[in-house]
């Protein structure tokens, strides 16, 4: 069987997809990895996988260009010849699916700027369009999407499976070892730079609780992404390290490493999938702190295995950060907690079997 995986960026292939093109591979499947230009397709490259570039702008709204993106991907669909095309985001979901047509085989649903609401119908009829017909599958990583898809008559449900998350390789986040440093206590946001995440709110929160004088030390790890309309831009960032209010630490390659080195996660997001680095952060047995929205509540349960706020509340999430400072008990309950779920539901080993499962779905039906 000849699979291809297809995503927005070269990065959003490396991770999860890269352990599942390993484990296709592994599996006696023929992957090809697409997405547009960037260095982490020489990585994949150098794991051994067939990785393709292909001529995307995420941000792009030109029709020509738009049009000759999807002829492009139709061409590569006729040469390979794919049983399956997987497409991960909204936008490669419905170019995959009309590319793979067309040669014969998040921000849209968040944001309520006038450009979102314009989106939203198109992004809605071409969703219908690309999914039509029992030869396609929607994979969703939460409940709450699986709802907002089927009320919109998106999809038919027989259609969407739920997979929780893109799963994480648990084996390499190690559960942190007790403190012993009497030094500030160390408070991680791990993220895009976008304003959705809930950047503000966490910055807002750093300063109550150093106003406050609390020994605490706030990083924030992750680059802007300008490609995105929700983007923080680099100067607001700097200023924010400038007046001492947060740590930038850019771009972190080994996560691993600096969970072990931090005392909390916070995630104050306005919504997700599911969240794949407050799961790393579980894994690593960290106590976390996040929102009550879609794709963050289903990695904590308030008070079992981290903390839940409302989102856009900067007061709630200085008062949970305070929490935990304060009961360092209650902080390695729910991080030990917060691991032995991580283990149990989040591993990629299970989700990449439920994912493999979808694959052989459609090729019995084939």
């Amino acid at each position: 069987m000849k699979i291809v995986l297809f995503a927005n960026t070269d990065w959003y292939l490396y991770n999860f997809r890269r352990s599942l093109a390993l484990a296709l591979r592994e599996a006696g499947y023929d992957v090809l990895l697409v997405s547009p230009d960037g260095p982490y397709g020489e990585k994949l490259r150098a794991l051994g996988l067939r990785w393709e570039p292909v001529p995307m702008d995420r941000s792009s709204l030109n029709p020509l260009r738009e049009a000759l993106v999807l002829v492009h991907l139709a061409r590569l669909f006729r040469r390979e010849q794919p049983d399956i095309v997987h497409g991960f985001t909204i936008k490669c979901a419905v170019y995959g699916s009309l590319a793979a047509r067309m040669a014969g085989m998040g921000y849209v649903f968040i944001s309520n700027s006038f450009k979102a609401r314009v989106l939203r119908p198109i992004v809605r009829l071409l969703l219908r369009l690309a999914l039509g017909g029992g030869g396609a599958r929607l994979i969703l990583q939460n409940p709450d999407d699986v709802a907002l898809f089927e009320q919109a008559a998106l999809v038919d449900s027989t259609q969407v499976r739920l997979i929780p998350g893109s799963g994480v390789d648990c084996s390499r986040f190690a559960a942190r070892q007790p403190r012993n440093s009497d030094g500030p206590l160390r408070v991680l946001l791990a993220a895009r730079l976008l304003w959705d995440k809930g950047i503000a709110e966490y910055i807002e929160a750093a300063r109550q609780l150093r106003g406050q004088g609390r020994p605490l030390q706030f990083l924030l790890a992750g680059d802007p992404d300008p490609g995105n309309p929700a983007a923080v831009d680099e100067a607001t960032v700097r200023g924010w390290v400038a007046d001492g209010t947060v740590e930038w630490l850019g771009h972190v390659d080994d996560m691993p490493a600096l969970f072990a080195s931090v005392d909390m996660v916070v995630l104050p997001s306005y919504r997700e999938g599911l969240p794949k680095g407050l799961i790393e952060a579980a894994a690593c047995a960290l106590p976390l702190v996040t929102t009550d929205v879609p794709g963050c509540r289903e990695v904590v349960s308030d008070g079992v295995d981290g903390l839940l706020v409302p989102a856009r509340d900067a007061d709630a999430l200085a008062r949970a950060i305070a929490r935990l400072q304060d009961d360092p008990e209650l902080a390695q309950r729910l991080g030990e907690a917060a691991r032995a779920k991580a283990l149990a539901e989040f591993d990629e080993r299970i989700v990449i079997a439920r994912t493999m499962a979808v694959y052989d779905e459609l090729q019995q039906g084939a």
